[in-house]
């Protein structure tokens, strides 16, 4: 149930969108460099780090999606060591379970129907970008923009869910402690990749204010999922989730 099936943006419309932009967190992640501003100057010096991380080699590439999470790891010694592996696994699986809580992917957030009108969203921009009269900079086409719907699974609403993925705060700093911030299914979204659509945007409320130290570290998010819309400058969600738990994606 918790697949995570790649996004439905092609390869093509991510480079046409490359101008677009977003921008929310977590605890005590494994910390890399952080910029001592916060707010606006803190939040281009994190995006700078980021840029520099990805193109190094040193991290998740722009753009990568969080591996599907249901596959055991692969053998690597003896069988006790695979036993306790699976072990782990299913122990882990079971603790989820017995707080009532549903792993979810990506893709389950979108309702039947909703990859064809995206593909045909995608093709009607590309098709006036293609069109021969071009975008003036500066202009009212030449500006950031999020593609898609707000369509949404109404069965999830009050749903408990576990779901992965990456933040995207709303302010960044050292010392800068989060209630919100939006959660996306691929590395880079909203900083230096278009944004998702909004229904494949989470905006993520904390009962509790978070650190965030590292955009690159994927995370789990639990909590109650709400099709409710949240619109920010950054990006619009489709979905809310009030979050209770949150830990590391382990890959």
């Amino acid at each position: 149930m918790y697949g995570m099936k790649a996004l439905f943006l092609s390869a093509s419309a991510l480079s046409l969108l490359a101008f677009s932009a977003c921008g929310g967190p977590q605890e005590d992640v494994p910390d890399p460099a952080i910029p001592e501003q916060a707010g606006s100057a803190g939040l281009d010096a994190a995006k700078d780090a980021i840029l520099a991380k990805a193109e190094s080699g040193d991290g998740p590439q722009i753009g990568d999606r969080i591996p599907d999470p249901a596959p055991a790891a692969e053998p690597s010694g003896s069988e006790s060591s695979i036993a306790q592996a699976g072990a782990e696994e299913k122990a882990k699986a079971d603790a989820v379970a017995a707080r009532g809580v549903t792993e979810i992917g990506w893709e389950e957030l979108m309702p039947e129907g909703e990859e064809e009108r995206l593909a045909e969203m995608y093709q009607a921009q590309m098709a006036m970008l293609y069109s021969g009269s071009g975008v003036a900079e500066g202009s009212a086409a030449d500006q950031a923009i999020q593609i898609g719907t707000f369509n949404t699974v109404k069965e999830l609403d009050g749903m408990k869910v576990r779901l992965p993925g990456y933040t995207v705060p709303f302010e960044y700093g050292k010392d800068a402690n989060i209630r919100e911030f939006l959660l996306v299914p691929y590395y880079g979204a909203c900083l230096h990749a278009p944004p998702p659509p909004p229904n494949q945007t989470v905006f993520v409320k904390a009962e509790k204010e978070i650190k965030l130290k590292d955009l690159s570290q994927a995370v789990w998010i639990e909590g109650t999922l709400r099709t409710q819309t949240q619109t920010s400058d950054l990006a619009d969600a489709a979905y809310t989730i009030e979050m209770t738990n949150w830990e590391v994606y382990e890959y």
